[in-house]
């Protein structure tokens, strides 16, 4: 059967023998079976790999000709490599390196078989929205992303709370005391909005999760909004804040900032190998249904 991918490109952010160990073996299976795999280059550099053994190669390369990538670590560097390729959607395969690993399914022991059976055409594949983010200081843009797992605005360095006007399609929706808001996607449901007790929403449903943070309101409740809707957020006097963007970028906001969140135009598509399921991915991430330990 004629393969559907070719030119397979090999990312990872870490100095680990684990990582190293990996990134190689992976290399020299795709090579193995006739392939010429592409290094990336940030990740050649960390892991000490020679540029003779392997083509490295940049993210935007890999953007423009790259039919796969293989991401090896945890979530974080999944979500990294989301942000670079995102607009040209080269599908995503993760190994998981990390703790939990929503998005790296693939396992480390397993990783050379379950590749080859995503190159042989059997996976599961499936999109996942971004989100467009952008923040205005006297109505000039001052900063702007794309986000897969979520945007967090938190106090920053201060030791009080912030205060928040939340709009939604420009409605007043109300004015929050706390130590912050998460916006998150179906993606980001799992992540730090789920440690800050907001709902899980499975991946096919077009929604996004405002959850916040330590508010000073007991009625200050988690709420899911459309994708479809524009959500504003205001720091309101005297504090200032930060804006974080899938935990690796950040903005330095100052009272009367504005952050606007929408649907991005963007998706990052996903391959799992057989087999997968989300809640069977739940139950064995969350400890679903697990016996109760016997003293």
């Amino acid at each position: 059967m004629a393969r559907k991918f070719s030119n397979i490109s090999l990312i990872g952010k870490f100095q680990s023998v684990d990582g190293t160990e990996t990134i190689l073996e992976l290399a020299l299976f795709l090579r193995e079976h006739g392939l010429e795999p592409w290094i990336e280059q940030g990740t050649a550099e960390a892991i000490g790999m020679d540029a003779d053994d392997f083509m490295t190669v940049t993210y935007a390369e890999i953007a423009d000709k790259a039919d796969l990538a293989v991401v090896v670590g945890g979530d974080g560097t999944l979500l990294g490599a989301a942000r670079q390729l995102g607009e040209r959607a080269v599908p995503l395969v993760g190994v998981n390196l990390g703790r939990l690993g929503f998005l790296t399914d693939l396992s480390r022991a397993n990783a050379c078989q379950q590749l080859g059976e995503i190159l042989d055409g059997h996976y599961h594949a499936e999109s996942r929205f971004m989100l467009d983010a952008e923040v205005t200081r006297g109505g000039e843009r001052i900063f702007h992303t794309q986000v897969l797992n979520d945007v967090v605005v938190n106090r920053g360095s201060l030791g009080r709370m912030i205060e928040l006007e939340l709009l939604v399609d420009g409605e007043f929706v109300y004015n929050l005391r706390s130590d912050g808001m998460i916006v998150a996607t179906p993606t980001g449901s799992t992540a730090y909005a789920l440690a800050a007790n907001g709902p899980i929403l499975h991946p096919g449903v077009g929604g996004v999760a405002l959850v916040p943070l330590c508010p000073h309101a007991l009625t200050a409740r988690p709420v899911t909004l459309p994708d479809s809707c524009r959500i504003d957020i205001v720091l309101m006097p005297p504090h200032d804040a930060r804006i974080h963007f899938d935990g690796v970028a950040y903005c330095d906001v100052h009272a009367g900032d504005r952050l606007r969140i929408m649907r991005s135009a963007l998706e990052v598509r996903l391959l799992h190998p057989v087999g997968y399921g989300y809640f069977a991915m739940l139950r064995e991430k969350l400890h679903w249904s697990a016996a109760v330990p016997r003293r």
